[in-house]
């Protein structure tokens, strides 16, 4: 069966969630980041640590994502990735202020790629405090009907150091096991390929445990930490795994910077275009 017949009944409705916005995740990511704690508003996509959905452990799938969601396209044997976002910031989100975010569907596309179909699912989140709406945020995710086996046969990992670039912003790193884990805690993600090595290797056939991919990004923004950002618009192009050397890039524009993570074997693993205020 065609993906597109699994989709057509499937029209999920909006979902208001609300959080406190309370200082703790913002301490600890600080910390993961070896960083001091912002001072002022909360950092672009930090909201990425509120909102956080925990399953029951009886509905998390073998791979550690839940089987079931509000969002989750019902096609067999579904595997899923983050394909890029944009944000756009109207008023950066306080701390300890009450937030209120609404989630709903947006673009639905099956596409036929060289692998296979794949499903594109955008998600809008409009995220609001005391009475206004201070973020709209675009998530795009593309989800797969079972393995890519001849994607992940090409995938390798390299521990060579990144070629040196041009950039005028730059910022080596070296993710560990122990990053990966903090981070996955902090966002509840129980998704296998972060933190698992055996399964990583033996059931999904990747060379290492993944980076995610919301991690590079915010990675990438902290090249652009002490200034306004009003867009940010993202893209996870090829994964990064535990152990490699990042190099975070970013050239600044007459109103935004355009950010990139490299290693030794790919130049663009993840992209950014920012623009300021």
């Amino acid at each position: 069966m065609a993906l597109g017949e699994h989709l057509e009944s499937w029209r999920p409705e909006p979902v208001t969630t609300v959080d406190d916005m309370l200082p703790g995740p913002v301490a600890a990511m600080s910390a993961v980041l070896d960083q001091p704690i912002p001072a002022g508003p909360l950092p672009p996509l930090w909201h990425w640590l509120y909102f956080l959905d925990w399953p029951l452990q009886r509905e998390l799938g073998e791979d550690g994502h839940p089987r079931e969601g509000h969002f989750l396209p019902p096609i067999p044997d579904r595997r899923r990735m983050i394909a890029g976002g944009r944000l756009k910031v109207r008023e950066p989100l306080e701390l300890g202020v009450e937030a209120e975010r609404v989630s709903r569907l947006g673009e639905v596309t099956v596409k036929q790629g060289s692998t296979g179909e794949m499903v594109f699912v955008t998600v809008r989140h409009e995220i609001s405090q005391g009475g206004r709406l201070r973020l709209v945020e675009d998530q795009d995710v593309v989800y797969r009907s079972g393995e890519d086996e001849r994607r992940k046969a090409m995938l390798t990992r390299s521990t060579t150091e990144a070629p040196a670039a041009d950039e005028r912003w730059q910022k080596e790193l070296r993710p560990d096991t122990r990053l990966l884990f903090r981070f996955s805690a902090l966002t509840a993600n129980a998704h296998r390929i972060h933190y698992d090595e055996p399964y990583v290797r033996d059931v999904e056939g990747y060379p290492g445990l993944v980076v995610h991919g919301p991690l590079l990004v915010l990675l990438m923004l902290e090249l652009v930490r002490d200034r306004p950002v009003r867009s940010v618009a993202f893209r996870l192009r090829r994964p990064v795994f535990a152990g490699e050397h990042l190099r975070l890039l970013g050239s600044p524009g007459l109103e935004g910077a355009g950010l990139r993570v490299a290693t030794a074997r790919e130049d663009r693993h993840a992209t950014a275009e920012v623009g300021f205020a």
